[in-house]
């Protein structure tokens, strides 16, 4: 792997992100996943399942372009409630390992008042690079 994560001197490490990461390769975006199946219907209207059928869906969208969650290097989430994102950050965390193992990219995440899909709750938009 030809990434380097970015972790200025004196700093605190970071926790489950990266502070930044340098790499070079093809660029992947994938665009914003939300948490329907991949005929664009919600099986669910719980937080932390949506959140898991959108990183299954983001990791589809990577291995399509022959790629897979070890090539992140950016990641932002958009929720709707970040009280109901901070009380279940350790189930999570077990969704997050699960489908995209111990790759922890540099992300981002803010709470906004709706997303475009009224069920929607929660939106992660990734940039991925293969090496060279």
């Amino acid at each position: 792997m030809t990434f380097k994560h970015l972790q200025p001197e004196g700093w605190a490490p970071a926790k489950g992100y990266a502070n930044g990461i340098a790499a070079r390769g093809t660029q992947i975006y994938v665009g914003g996943q939300i948490g329907w199946n991949a005929q664009q219907q919600f099986e669910t209207d719980d937080f932390i399942e949506q959140t898991q059928q959108a990183l299954r869906n983001i990791a589809a969208v990577l291995k399509e372009a022959g790629a897979g969650p070890e090539h992140m290097v950016r990641m932002t989430w958009y929720v709707i409630d970040r009280v109901e994102y901070n009380a279940r950050l350790k189930e999570l965390g077990g969704v997050y390992r699960e489908v995209m193992g111990k790759n922890f990219p540099a992300m981002s995440c803010v709470q906004v008042a709706a997303l475009m899909e009224a069920r929607a709750k929660v939106e992660i938009e990734v940039t991925a690079v293969i090496p060279d």
